[in-house]
């Protein structure tokens, strides 16, 4: 797989040095995958929420009451992910749960520079629970949900919805194995799992630092944290450290990392990265305990890992109800394989039937 990926990123490069196109496109087609066929059980329409495209997915067995709803925010650093490459998973769930489901399309970096993809995810949502009865779902009954870095936008533009009094409250969130925090690269899981794919550690810091600030950073100096300013470190070591971490999920023996020498530079291109809309394992206990109940995904074989089991501390701290489950077996993006037949792994249907199941208690 590691080799595959390689040729797919080499090829990638050669066509754009080559004037054909872009690099972001050639990758962006080929995560797209091999489209899905029809779907009899499902009314499907394109629709725009206050400009931003979404895709709106009915159960036709839904009866004539409003019924549950799930907006879903894909992941892919920023820079990829797209309704195609996401279809299968919001038809099985649309369909499996009896729920109707909303995909937002949201605009890619490079072309969009952050924070376009938030403001029009929050945008959108703004919308569907303003008008979810328009749509046959029971505004009270509405669910958000994302992965990877679409789990992470969901965090961030929660922060904002659930301060506002004109509209319902999200029912709960569903959160695929998050990226939540860009201060410390050397938890456990990213010492770890740093060339396990499809999330190869310094393929991916390179990329979420080229969204953030539009530009190349140095890579091998935040792969040390030396964007990171002490007086930081300190501060948030009662949310981001390894020591937080329960010691089975640490290789042993565990040591602990020494951080490199702190790059004022560094720091001033990267400092958009400690804000709570990005990193929002720092955003205040405030904020967090008026977060609805929670679903997290967690894989043992993704970088992502010990932000999940982070994230699910702090929720726990503040009094937010938290369904946890753990793939000991899984990996990074496991459940974009729902539907595609021998690709898919046993730990891919188990994930997804916990899904349904949390979302069917509402």
């Amino acid at each position: 797989m590691n080799l595959a990926m390689s040729l797919v990123l080499r090829l990638a490069l050669i066509l754009e040095k080559l004037g054909v196109c872009h690099k972001y496109i050639i990758w962006r087609q080929l995560m797209n995958g091999i489209p899905p066929g029809r779907a009899p059980d499902l009314t499907i329409k394109e629709m725009l929420f206050e400009a931003v495209p979404v895709r709106v997915y009915w159960p036709r067995t839904a009866g004539v009451e409003p019924t549950r709803g799930l907006v879903w925010i894909h992941g892919g650093v920023g820079f990829f992910g797209s309704l195609r490459a996401y279809e299968r998973f919001c038809r099985f769930i649309a369909w499996e749960s009896t729920t109707v489901v909303v995909c937002i399309r949201f605009p890619l970096a490079p072309e969009h520079p952050y924070p376009a993809q938030q403001l029009s995810c929050y945008a959108a949502v703004s919308h569907f629970l303003k008008n979810a009865g328009d749509y046959g779902v029971d505004p009270q009954r509405v669910v958000l949900a994302g992965d990877s870095s679409g789990a992470g936008i969901i965090a961030a533009i929660s922060q904002q919805l659930v301060m506002r009094t004109d509209l319902p409250r999200a029912r709960g969130h569903v959160l695929l194995y998050p990226f939540l925090q860009a201060l410390d690269f050397n938890l456990p899981s990213y010492q770890r799992n740093h060339s396990v794919p499809i999330l190869f550690k310094k393929r991916v810091i390179r990329l979420g630092m080229l969204y953030l600030t539009g530009r190349n950073v140095n890579v091998d100096e935040i792969m040390g944290n030396a964007h990171v300013p002490q007086e930081l470190r300190a501060k948030y070591r009662k949310w981001i450290s390894a020591e937080l971490i329960p010691e089975e999920f640490k290789v042993s023996p565990h040591e602990p990392f020494v951080p490199g020498p702190f790059s004022e530079d560094l720091y001033q291109v990267c400092k958009r990265a400690f804000e709570s809309t990005f990193s929002l394992l720092l955003m205040e206990d405030v904020i967090l305990r008026r977060f609805p109940e929670t679903f997290l995904l967690t894989c043992e074989y993704d970088i992502f890992r010990d932000d999940g089991l982070l994230y699910k501390n702090r929720l726990e701290d503040n009094g937010v109800p938290v369904t946890w489950r753990h793939l000991k077996d899984g990996f990074h993006g496991i459940c974009l394989l729902t539907g595609l037949g021998p690709l898919e792994f046993p730990s891919t249907r188990k994930s997804m039937k916990s899904i349904i199941q949390f979302l069917e208690r509402f």
